[in-house]
């Protein structure tokens, strides 16, 4: 069966929650969309507002300083916010990803060639027992055991490999702090797994993301060789073919919903993992747009959805009693895609600041 361009959106959108707000629990949710982007604080409380009916951050923060929820680099090497659950159970998973840089020939990786890592983990989690600390305190620390190496290597090392979680208040919805680590035994009172399964990983991304490729996984993840996982799990996964002829693989009782399910509009925050999960964006952006979300080192961009695509992107800026919310539309909308953007941007603005005169304003498009 081939799976055209508009059932795989309306299906992406349906399991991140997009298709409709979802009733679900915090915590929950965000075990459902195997974490959410959080490089930086405020992302993930975005994400979840557009997702679930009546979220409030406070939930959220309250399950960051519980130890419920935290910060950690897993998939692609990248910060996400996680259960606790699933930080010690998928940063074994994808520590070959943290692995990679250590063989290259970047400046890091040169600096730290020829270093006992088990030493700098073991030294490196003696003092996180201590307290949590920052990486910049971290890498006094370390050099003071390793004078002849560079800080900054010592700390990019260390970073590979040790999982390390960001404690309050970075993360906590109306707080700021730089970032401050420590390790899954101080935090949680418990390591990480030590027989991880990577078939569990595939089922998960596949109930969250699918359905979707050996690639699409491999890009959400950050890992390779997946295939291999994907093959045993075969007889146990339906298959489609894309329109280009892509395998593409599926849980066996996943729904996929009609294409013309109508497609509320929804506003996502700059790293959402629902634009940077597929090798294959197209099912939610067109080549031509992702073009213009474009950037240095591919940083992010907020982003608006009209009929379930990316149609242009936003910005929010605060100040003292007022806030401000600019749309950019990538083409010019029509008067009904108009008074849908608007309407969700002012619910936008109520969440994201409550009490205070807010404006919304177009700007042309781009």
């Amino acid at each position: 069966m081939r799976i055209d361009r508009r059932t795989l959106n309306r299906a992406l959108l349906d399991r991140q929650l997009l298709l409709r707000r979802s009733a679900l629990p915090v915590l929950d949710a965000v075990r459902h969309l195997v974490g959410l982007q959080a490089q930086a604080p405020n992302p993930p409380y975005f994400g979840l507002w557009a997702r679930l009916d009546g979220f409030r951050p406070d939930v959220l923060s309250e399950l960051i300083i519980d130890r419920m929820a935290v910060r950690v680099a897993v998939m692609r090497g990248t910060v996400h916010l996680v259960t606790a659950e699933d930080c010690l159970a998928l940063r074994p998973l994808v520590q070959p990803v943290f692995d990679r840089p250590l063989k290259s020939t970047a400046p890091q990786a040169v600096a730290v060639r020829g270093l006992a890592l088990p030493d700098v983990v073991r030294a490196t989690r003696t003092l996180l027992a201590e307290r949590p600390r920052t990486t910049t305190e971290l890498g006094v620390l370390l050099q003071r055991r390793w004078p002849d190496r560079d800080p900054a290597a010592l700390v990019w090392a260390m970073r590979l490999q040790v999982a390390l979680i960001q404690v309050p208040p970075r993360g906590i919805w109306g707080s700021s702090g730089q970032p401050t680590v420590t390790t899954p035994e101080a935090w949680l009172g418990r390591g990480l797994d030590r027989r991880p399964a990577p078939q569990d990983l595939v089922l998960r991304y596949l109930a969250a993301f699918g359905p979707a490729s050996v690639k699409d996984a491999q890009t959400w993840s950050g890992l390779t060789r997946l295939g291999e996982v994907f093959e045993r799990l075969r007889p146990r996964l339906r298959t489609y073919r894309d329109q280009a002829g892509a395998e593409l693989f599926d849980l066996p009782d996943a729904v996929l919903p009609d294409p013309g399910t109508r497609a509320p509009v929804r506003y996502l925050p700059e790293y959402d993992n629902c634009l940077r999960s597929h090798a294959d964006r197209d099912r939610v952006v067109s080549e031509p747009d992702r073009q213009r979300l474009a950037s240095k080192n591919d940083a992010p961009m907020p982003t608006f959805l009209v009929d379930g695509f990316v149609r242009g992107k936003w910005r929010l800026a605060r100040s003292r009693g007022a806030a401000t919310l600019t749309l950019q539309p990538f083409a010019r909308l029509s008067k009904k895609d108009t008074s849908a953007v608007t309407a969700e941007a002012g619910r936008l603005l109520d969440f994201a600041a409550p009490g205070v005169a807010g404006d919304i304003r177009f700007d042309d498009p781009d």
